[in-house]
């Protein structure tokens, strides 16, 4: 199999650039025919699914905020912040692209319990199971997917677990790092024996890239999608 691109947080890096986990970094993701694009969801304190990388939007700790006064500012790029419901609905438009969807750590386990619920719920009411997959740095938020919902597909992205350990947990693959999977060559063939995915993140140097391909890697996820997809 080829190694595949997954886009991450959208394709943002275009000419002129816009602005990451935006609705157009998406669409910009959706005309690139690779295999996915990446996005991080947070959750805001009236349980509102949004779409934004940082802790923080403006001086505003996301978690701590109601939606309401979150949606008052713009993105860099003018957009409004978006909701995980307005980007499931423009993704749907193009079922071949994958959506990873990044489920972001949240202090409380009740919270990330909370987080998973809706954002699963999301993903059925759209029907969307099978176009979307599920990652993140949480142990607790894997486990709780897998639990709500066994088929979905759910990679851990930390780093400290081996495959035989990820097979254990019974998810579907490891998406770590670069690094991890330069410091531990054997781990790409192991999870193949395993069965499981490999991905790696955030892969924008080709040498790098040449280098997992050559490890027999699934799946890399980069900045640069353009540039990737055609070597």
């Amino acid at each position: 199999m080829q190694t595949q691109i997954i886009a991450h947080r959208g394709f943002w890096q275009t000419n002129p650039p816009t602005t990451e986990n935006s609705l157009q970094a998406l669409k910009n993701a959706q005309i690139l025919n690779i295999y996915g694009t990446e996005f991080d969801v947070r959750m805001s304190k009236d349980g509102v699914l949004l779409i934004y990388h940082d802790e923080y939007f403006y001086n505003l700790e996301i978690s701590e905020t109601n939606f309401a006064d979150l949606e008052k500012l713009k993105l860099q790029n003018g957009e409004n912040l978006p909701t995980l419901k307005e980007y499931l609905e423009k993704g749907k438009e193009y079922p071949s692209l994958k959506l990873m969807i990044e489920l972001k750590p949240i202090k409380w386990k009740n919270k990330e319990n909370d987080l998973v619920h809706k954002a699963v719920q999301w993903v059925k009411k759209f029907q969307l199971q099978s176009q979307c997959e599920f990652i993140s740095f949480s142990l607790n938020i894997c486990e709780q997917i897998k639990k709500e919902e066994p088929d979905f597909k759910v990679f851990y992205l930390n780093g400290e677990l081996s495959p035989l350990e990820i097979k254990e947990k019974r998810f579907d693959g490891i998406d770590y790092h670069y690094s991890i999977f330069l410091k531990n060559p054997t781990w790409i063939s192991e999870a193949k024996t395993l069965g499981l995915i490999t991905n790696s993140w955030t892969v924008n140097n080709p040498e790098i890239f040449e280098e997992l391909k050559k490890q027999g890697i699934d799946f890399i996820t980069t900045d640069i999608p353009n540039q990737l997809m055609n070597k």
